[in-house]
């Protein structure tokens, strides 16, 4: 396999991807691109329709033998069928299902709460030239001229603090990892989650085992050596523009 991951800073989706890439020691040329001056959409890159039109927002892309693709769960699932290290999915069917459906929940509530909230509090400085997807480029054009609307962000920040409630109950049994051994669900959820500390504190005030498990998680050898490809001192503080807010719920 000849794979180019395209990568930003070791936060959001990126960070999943980098951390699932050194958990199952699939090598990849490494290649870190500015997510928010939106070199993403490069003429240097592929762009298939999967990528111009991912629902991930600004997220790494992978290409293998000329073919891109993107989704930070999705990839993980795909390093898992590659790489050589322990298996970052369940074997059993109910708890894979289980491990899928909490993704899904970090990916349709969690992630864009937290990519809204961190555009706000660090906007884009301009709409890079290129993007495909009318909504993201929408979205771009929101968190540059600060469009955010006040009960959205509101409502996000009560989906973290519910969030970091739904991780304390998972490991409330003593479990060290989510889904009880080590899977892809650790890595998303972190990923979308850390950056949140500085910005919904109130989440994460009494919150003694998601505290642990984060310290867990970032004591890895593989997430320890995601978080080092960062080239600012606080990766965590960086977001493009991400996923579109809910329309329901």
């Amino acid at each position: 396999m000849t794979g180019i991951l395209y990568h930003g800073q070791p936060n959001g989706p990126s960070f999943t991807v980098l951390a699932a890439a050194f958990e199952k020691g699939v090598d990849l040329d490494l290649r870190a691109i500015d997510l928010v001056a939106g070199e993403r959409h490069s003429t240097a890159l592929p762009h298939p329709l999967e990528v111009d039109q991912s629902i991930e927002g600004e997220g790494p892309v992978l290409v293998v033998d000329g073919v891109a693709m993107t989704d930070s769960v999705f990839l993980a699932c795909y390093l898992d069928e590659l790489g050589s290290g322990p298996a970052i999915r369940p074997a059993d069917p109910y708890a894979r299902w289980q491990m899928m459906a909490w993704c899904r929940y970090v990916i349709e509530r969690v992630a864009p709460a937290a990519a809204a909230l961190g555009n706000a509090a660090a906007p884009p400085l301009g709409v890079p030239a290129g993007i495909a997807s009318a909504d993201l480029e929408g979205r771009w054009k929101n968190a540059v001229e600060g469009k955010a609307d006040d009960s959205q962000l509101a409502d996000s920040r009560t989906k973290i603090v519910q969030a970091v409630e739904k991780v304390e109950a998972q490991l409330a049994d003593g479990r060290d990892w989510l889904m009880g051994d080590f899977t892809i669900a650790d890595l998303e959820s972190h990923a979308w989650l850390a950056g949140m500390r500085g910005i919904v504190p109130e989440a994460f005030a009494s919150a003694p085992l998601t505290d642990a498990w984060g310290a867990r998680l970032r004591a890895r050898p593989a997430v320890a050596r995601a978080l080092g490809l960062a080239t600012i001192a606080h990766p965590e503080t960086i977001w493009a523009p991400g996923p579109e807010i809910n329309r329901w719920g």
